[in-house]
């Protein structure tokens, strides 16, 4: 096992306090936030509270109560992304986020598609339905030698019948950080649409939508931002957002001004509906003013810390495979123990306390294939999590050596 070059004592994080909001920390080395992670005490909080109000007032009341707070929550996501609060639509989660503006895309006969070889497999059968539709055609980047989306690839792709990019920045698995950033300057400079998808990103690290130049970013609450499940939201840019037809609406997305005919609204709320869980909203709200009061600059330093910490560590144990790739991993770590299955690796760490996930090839499936990954351990360390921890699982994987 590796020495560790920093102690979880004199971090710029108030660890004691970020745990003591974390109570399932104390029970658990809980380390599968890529898949949904411990909600801290003030978004439960937030979501127990409404809950409360709306048992006594009624639903309807307890929105009207709550507008303002409701209302804030916009403002809260825009200063995550670096948006303005008109461009943020709330929705379920973050398929519902990303097939709004995918599927507002006005695809034809011929037009190309353009995505990754990690690319998920919720966005690549949508890809594929549309595909059958339309007549449009997907094709993948080729990734680099580092298996990054190859930016020059990408370039020498591109021509009038591209109508989307569309990536994963950062993929379920096998650590990937995609060059989101410099996806966008080729995007920008043709005038194309850039779809990127940041669920596994958001919470994890700074997502500035201006500087990596995209022009709508789903994500969810449920991952690295700590929220509740059934959360997610979308970021549209409002010069294309003015232009896109969303594929379904009610009367709250565009409301009916006469017999004959709607009008969509001018914000990005056109790709809402008027039904909404109120009590997960506010949750999704206190997560993102969490992340915020902690630093995401903060949160990132740490979770690559304690991330590298872990790949090192497997690295050193016999049987073990890292199975990351990319230059800069992020805080998602692939790895198999020899011929056991991912599977029972995960019953063995939770025999032991610790808390983490399996990630089957059809999830990503050209990766998989093209990398012949079976199903990989998953583990995803956070920002409250402890080298203690991190220590914890490698000796866990350490006895299952040889096995």
């Amino acid at each position: 096992m590796p020495s560790c070059p920093w102690s979880d004592k004199g971090q710029a994080l108030d660890l004691a306090k970020i745990r003591a909001d974390t109570p399932g920390a104390e029970r658990r080395a809980f380390l599968h936030n890529a898949g949904s992670a411990l909600m801290p005490i003030p978004v439960v909080k937030a979501m127990k509270d409404h809950l409360d109000l709306e048992a006594e007032i009624g639903g309807y009341a307890a929105a009207q109560a709550r507008a303002d707070d409701l209302d804030r929550i916009y403002g809260d996501v825009a200063g995550l992304l670096n948006a303005s609060p008109d461009e943020i639509a709330l929705t379920e989660n973050a398929t519902v986020a990303w097939q709004m503006a995918f599927y507002a895309q006005p695809l034809g006969a011929g037009d190309r598609i353009l995505t990754t070889q990690a690319e998920y497999a919720a966005n690549y059968v949508a890809f594929l339905q549309v595909a059958k539709r339309t007549g449009a055609m997907v094709e993948v980047i080729p990734s680099d030698a580092h298996g990054e989306v190859d930016v020059g690839a990408l370039r020498a792709m591109i021509d009038s019948r591209v109508k989307l990019i569309a990536i994963t920045w950062v993929p379920t698995n096998g650590g990937l950080t995609n060059p989101a950033a410099e996806v966008g300057k080729v995007a920008r400079a043709n005038g194309i649409p850039y779809l990127l998808d940041a669920c596994q990103a958001v919470g994890q690290m700074p997502v500035d939508v201006d500087a990596i130049g995209c022009d709508m970013l789903s994500a969810t609450g449920r991952k690295f931002l700590r929220g509740p499940r059934g959360t997610g939201f979308l970021y549209v840019r409002r010069a294309l957002m003015q232009r896109l037809e969303p594929p379904m609406i009610d009367h709250f997305a565009a409301p009916w001004v006469a017999t004959d005919r709607y009008e969509l609204r001018s914000d990005a709320r056109r790709f809402e509906t008027w039904e909404n869980n109120y009590a997960a909203r506010l949750g999704l709200g206190a997560a993102v003013r969490y992340a915020l009061d902690i630093g995401l600059n903060a949160i990132e330093a740490r979770c690559r810390l304690l991330a590298d910490r872990l790949r090192a560590g497997l690295r050193e144990i016999e049987g073990a495979e890292v199975r990351d790739i990319g230059r800069s991993p992020s805080a998602i770590v692939s790895f198999t123990m020899g011929s056991m299955g991912a599977e029972d690796v995960v019953a063995h760490a939770a025999e032991a306390g610790i808390t983490i996930g399996v990630s089957y090839p059809s999830s990503t499936r050209l990766d998989a294939e093209a990398r012949a990954l079976p199903p990989v351990v998953r583990t995803s360390p956070h920002y409250y999590n402890t080298q203690a921890e991190i220590d914890r699982l490698l000796a866990c994987c350490e006895g299952l050596s040889g096995r």
